[in-house]
């Protein structure tokens, strides 16, 4: 069954929240200067309540430059039959770059690593060294639409 939500002010549905939140991997389309789609692998978290999707990139990729230019951005997701899937667009909003290992930016890359990887960082110190030295940040997908087809 496709489903469809335009929900900008609102609560989205409960199965398509459950959908993203029960996955990690997802397809990130940003568009380029010239309009056409740009498409990268990425491992997401979902924040429920909000809802917005959390992405930890890297300051110098071709995403984070169109995301700058242009914020809107699509989500998709598959599930494991290879016809179900599940997307999502919304605004982006990019945090700051990461500075200091002990900066409100590191600290939520932090959280979603716990997130996607269900358990701490076996070194922390080394984590939060790392998200510095690689200019990290925080992509934040403000959801506004899904909209996929979901079998039950």
């Amino acid at each position: 069954m496709t489903t469809t939500r335009d929900e900008p002010h609102g609560k989205l549905p409960a199965d398509h929240i459950a959908f993203l939140s029960g996955r990690r991997l997802g397809h990130l389309v940003t568009l380029r200067p010239n309009g056409w789609p740009h498409i990268s692998n990425v491992l997401y978290h979902v924040d429920a309540d909000q809802p917005i999707i959390r992405i930890s990139v890297t300051d110098d990729r071709v995403k984070v430059r169109n995301l700058r230019q242009d914020p809107r951005a699509v989500l998709h997701v598959d599930g494991p039959d290879g016809w179900t899937w599940l997307a999502a667009e919304g605004i982006a909003e990019l945090s700051p770059v990461a500075a200091q290992p002990d900066d409100p930016t590191v600290d939520e890359l932090a959280e979603i690593y716990r997130s996607i990887r269900g358990e701490d960082h076996p070194d922390w110190s080394e984590f939060r060294t790392a998200m510095v030295a690689e200019k990290r940040l925080v992509l934040r997908i403000h959801i506004r639409r899904t909209y996929g087809l979901l079998r039950r």
